[in-house]
């Protein structure tokens, strides 16, 4: 028994779709978990230089 043209066509596309869908899902995958490639600078911990709210964070003593 043989197909015909448009289930041919029909199966092609549905078989094109999920190859496109698990490009896309490997990717993201790969992406996930891939090692960090952020560019920003090591700076470490920064000292507070701001003003403390004396009304708020007064000691009540």
């Amino acid at each position: 028994m043989s197909l015909s043209r448009t289930s041919r066509q029909v199966i092609q596309f549905v078989w094109n779709a999920l190859a496109q869908l698990v490009t896309y899902l490997g990717a993201a995958v790969k992406r996930i978990f891939a090692p960090n490639d952020d560019q920003y600078p090591n700076t470490g911990v920064q000292p507070f230089e701001g003003d403390i709210n004396d009304k708020k964070h007064r000691s009540k003593a």
